[in-house]
């Protein structure tokens, strides 16, 4: 008696691409058409831009971590765990679940949307010294990190020491960076004035670039404007500079200068996930290379998006130009492979993914902000206005909105109580305890799993 089985769809990855892609394919799809399955090692969509927020305690973690399990309606399966490598010619993903049990799951289409990973180089302690800014994890673990240091530097009697706790080195001029350094400046700035023994002027943040420009995608007059803002409230900005080697207690520039520090905060760009690099196929500044229609060529049933595809900007006109890794695209981008994944299904035709950018915000705390909606250059509490308004109105769920708008308005109204809660106090944790990239597999040991395991049939 021959069974038939319905077409199994793999979404991999639920950052705003993967769970735009379920939410639409879950409209658009009968129960009987297909069966979705979404693999993630959290269940919940993480609203990155306000990462910085969660860190300087303006947000708590859970306003920004939509649950991806809230509503009964959904239909899709969640597989927690993690993609380690994707054999697109026997068609199976490798999964490493989250009681690190290895599996083989096969589909007959894959969305490839697993996002990306804090780009590092080969700098003597970076990794084993340096925070990034890049999961949920990261950023609740960095305000705690930056109380206690006020906390040991009030205990100590020891200037030195106070000296190093008390500078906070930020590199990486973009937005994740000028935003953190920003928004963890104002949280020292407050909390100092709870520690009566603590002189205000020791203080110090640094934020550095190799870059000639901060922010160079605002635009050089936007650009200014930010770098006055945080010269003012007495962040150093240095600028053709990056970091020579890392200590556990001291950082060395590029440019010869030493710096005391215990906190040394790596938020230099991004690269996509080493998910890429298993399935052995054609890149474009390390992204899949893939059509308008967000298809890899060649491959029948596998799309990529986001950060780890590199889709043609259709919009822009100009050869060559791919869409940047960002949530306005990514979000329209997964709605879009969405589509094409059905109009695969049903024999249609696939639509071109083409998105005019809306601009770019950016929010420095408190009621400072730039920002560019269309075209048009804004600073200032009107920024500041745009900025939270288009975050705000981006959070998928009333729930998120509720929360977000709640805690804003609370930290306007009473402030922040800087409490730490000890998270893993006793335990270091950097750039390399939260991002797993020693995980993946290469393309040889996918296939030699999926042959040597084989690949059963549901």
């Amino acid at each position: 008696m021959n069974t038939v089985t319905r077409p199994r769809i793999l979404v991999v990855g639920a950052g705003f691409a993967g769970v735009e892609c379920v939410r639409r394919l879950e409209r658009k799809l009968t129960p009987e058409e297909a069966d979705v399955t979404l693999v993630t090692p959290f269940s919940y969509q993480l609203y990155l831009p306000l990462l910085p927020q969660v860190a300087s305690g303006v947000l708590t973690p859970q306003s920004i971590a939509v649950s991806l399990r809230r509503s009964s309606k959904y239909r899709t399966r969640i597989i927690p765990g993690g993609a380690i490598g994707v054999d697109i010619k026997a068609k199976v993903c490798v999964i490493r679940t989250i009681n690190d049990e290895i599996v083989n799951e096969p589909y007959d289409y894959i969305v490839l949307s697993p996002g990306s990973i804090t780009r590092t180089f080969d700098i003597p302690g970076l990794t084993d010294h340096a925070f990034g800014m890049k999961t949920l994890a990261e950023a609740a673990y960095i305000r705690d990190h930056v109380i206690t240091q006020l906390d040991l530097a009030d205990a100590s009697d020891d200037p030195a020491e106070k000296a190093s706790r008390l500078q906070f080195v930020v590199v990486g001029g973009g937005y994740a960076g000028t935003e953190t350094a920003a928004c963890l400046q104002k949280l020292t700035h407050a909390a100092v004035k709870r520690y009566p023994r603590l002189d205000p002027g020791l203080i110090k943040w640094h934020l550095i670039d190799i870059a000639p420009k901060l922010m160079p995608e605002l635009g050089d007059k936007l650009g200014r404007s930010a770098q006055e803002v945080l010269t003012r409230r007495g962040i150093d900005i240095s600028l053709g500079v990056s970091i020579a080697k890392a200590g556990p207690e001291e950082v060395t520039f590029t440019d010869g200068r030493v710096v005391p520090t215990r906190t040394l905060i790596w938020t230099a760009g991004v690269v996509a996930s080493p998910l890429v690099a298993t399935l052995g196929a054609e890149t474009v500044r390390g992204r899949l290379a893939v059509t308008a229609a967000m298809n890899l060529p060649g491959h029948d049933g596998v799309f990529a998006l986001g950060d780890a595809g590199a889709v043609p900007d259709e919009a822009k006109g100009e050869d060559g130009a791919i869409c940047p890794p960002t949530a306005q695209h990514a979000m329209r981008q997964g709605r879009v492979v969405a589509e094409n994944v059905i109009a695969t299904l049903r024999n249609q035709p696939l639509k071109q993914y083409v998105h005019k950018d809306l601009g770019l915000v950016v929010d420095l705390g408190g009621k400072d902000a730039v920002s560019k909606p269309l075209g048009i250059e804004l600073r200032g509490f009107p920024a500041q206005v745009v900025a939270r308004g288009y975050h705000w109105s981006a959070l998928r769920t009333t729930v998120a909105k509720v929360r977000v708008a709640t805690n804003w308005t609370l930290n306007a109204l009473a402030g922040d109580d800087f409490v730490r809660t000890g998270f893993q106090a006793r335990k270091p944790a950097t750039l390399k305890d939260f991002e797993y990239t020693d995980s993946y597999l290469s393309p040889e040991q996918v296939r030699e799993r999926v042959e040597g395991s084989g690949t059963q049939e549901p």
